[in-house]
């Protein structure tokens, strides 16, 4: 599984063109499902990502975490994240994980990240049309991968 985290003054998407989602301060979290991945991994990266010191504390210095800036949270879902650009020039997503076991562990990692940051996940919505804005605050992007524990 891998997510690409960003952290925003604010962000929000549009979805098929209708509704749109939006946070203010927080995180804006593009994550990436495989079909090797399970929920151990997605434990892994909430906790990681809950515990993430990347917001300013009163000196000025990045250490303090999405709750304690009382931060909001955006999770898209992202095939794309597992694109392989190895051959040619047409990416191939053969490693992302197709719909069927995709979306049940899309769904258990906005439930854990809830219980991690103890409040409600604004979401994209998976294989929809979206767009995305953001203001990346910093900025500051992460990518974190669980099966590069590094």
């Amino acid at each position: 599984m891998r997510t690409v985290i960003q952290r925003v003054s604010e962000a929000s998407v549009l979805i098929n063109q209708l509704e749109r989602r939006s946070i203010r301060r927080g995180l804006m979290i593009l994550v990436g499902i495989t079909h090797e991945d399970t929920v151990e991994d997605i434990s892994w990266l909430v906790q990681k990502i809950g515990k993430l010191r990347i917001f300013a504390d009163e000196n000025g210095v990045m250490n303090l975490n999405v709750n304690e800036i009382n931060g909001e949270v955006l999770l898209i879902s992202q095939f794309t994240l597992h694109a392989s650009t190895k051959k040619g020039n047409r990416p191939s997503y053969i490693g992302a994980a197709r719909p069927e076991t995709a979306i049940p562990l899309y769904n258990e990692f906005i439930q854990q990240l809830q219980v991690e940051i103890q409040k409600p996940i604004l979401t994209g919505e998976f294989g929809a049309d979206m767009q995305v804005q953001l203001i990346n605050d910093g900025p500051v992007t992460i990518i974190i991968d669980s099966k590069n524990k590094e």
